[in-house]
């Protein structure tokens, strides 16, 4: 690796209890990981499956996005935020993010969708910081309180490559945004490697067209969510983004172009495609009649849709009335009824157990 790369700003005040507490997630990952190993060991991508960006690796185009990605860091625009951060001298931006990446734990979980799981579970890679910062995140931890630790390219290659000789299934990587060049980079480390998993870019749905077009033919499977239907509800509850609703529309759009309607395959898994994620919140705070609506007028009807019922009202939730309270089973249904009568034919409603 060129010293180009080599020169990440070292992390800035990270305490002692962030630093125990980071350290611990990440021992806790691995214990994890080596104790799912024998499970999943045989668990393998079929054969005449190959990855998206493979060949953008063998042809030395990955290299040449990750540093057309890390540019933009010295006056950062990779979110839709555009704070302009120069993160290349270490700063940090409205993420809290600056050049140095953090991750908070690697392992194979079994707590995504079915055809992401399997058997052998997904490859996840929770990064460190967010650059929408919603006052109910369950992540919150990490997402804003910042706990993770400082991770290398180097390393950030070796987890995936780790997390496939596990058996997971894909690498997948939550909260990706902030941190793209250090991912494309590790992508074509972990790809000189031997990595041969479909990469999950799993995100808030809040994304740039710029960068998504940077990530085209790199991703295999995109896993957005799509949050808000109003700009009013978008800004009071994720610190003001009020173009949530704009911005992610186009960026399903751009998604579903790039990769398409997600099938699974014969075994149940999935490995390409668009798997838009809903979260249903009490009080119809996240407008789930529009966003069923918006997605059934403009992708096809077979889009895979997660209606998610798991909504609690954790970290700042119990400041604001509308969302200080779980949902409703009659809020579901009424979500679920909506989508089948607007037409969507591959919804995931699997969520009625969170309810009591």
């Amino acid at each position: 690796m060129s010293n180009y790369y080599k020169k990440i700003s070292p992390i800035k005040g990270i305490n002692r209890r962030k630093f125990i507490k980071s350290s611990v997630t990440i021992a806790i990952s691995g214990l994890t990981s080596s104790f799912l190993f024998l499970h999943c060991r045989n668990k393998k991508t079929p054969p005449d499956f190959e990855p998206k960006y493979l060949k953008l690796h063998k042809n030395g185009e990955l290299k040449k996005r990750s540093k057309e990605l890390w540019k933009i860091m010295n006056t950062c625009k990779l979110c839709p935020r555009e704070c302009g951060t120069n993160r290349l001298k270490g700063n940090e931006g409205f993420c809290h993010a600056s050049s140095q990446l953090e991750v908070s734990a690697f392992n194979p979980h079994f707590g995504e969708e079915r055809s992401l799981v399997g058997r052998g579970g997904s490859g996840t890679i929770f990064f460190t910081n967010c650059g929408l910062r919603c006052v109910f995140c369950i992540n919150w931890q990490t997402s804003q309180e910042g706990i993770g630790q400082p991770q290398s390219i180097e390393k950030l290659a070796n987890m995936m490559l780790k997390l496939q000789k596990l058996g997971c299934h894909n690498i997948n990587l939550v909260t990706p945004t902030h941190y793209s060049p250090h991912i494309i980079l590790a992508l074509d480390i972990a790809a000189a490697n031997g990595l041969r998993l479909p990469l999950i870019y799993n995100t808030c749905g809040w994304e740039r067209l710029e960068i998504l077009k940077k990530l085209d033919g790199i991703i295999d499977i995109y896993l957005p969510d799509f949050k808000y239907s109003d700009k009013k509800m978008a800004a009071k509850y994720s610190s003001e983004a009020a173009s949530y609703p704009e911005i992610s529309k186009a960026s399903l759009l751009e998604m579903h172009r790039q990769v398409g309607v997600a099938k699974p395959a014969a075994n149940g898994l999935m490995y390409s495609g668009l798997m838009i994620r809903h979260l249903v919140m009490p009080n119809n705070v996240s407008g789930t009649r529009e966003v069923v609506e918006w997605i059934a007028q403009n992708l096809p009807k077979d889009t895979y849709l997660n209606l998610m019922s798991q909504y609690r009202p954790v970290y700042k939730a119990h400041k604001y009335p509308k969302i200080s309270r779980k949902i409703t089973r009659k809020e579901y249904k009424d979500a679920v009824n909506r989508a089948k009568e607007v037409g969507l034919t591959n919804l995931d409603i699997q969520g009625y157990h969170w309810l009591t």
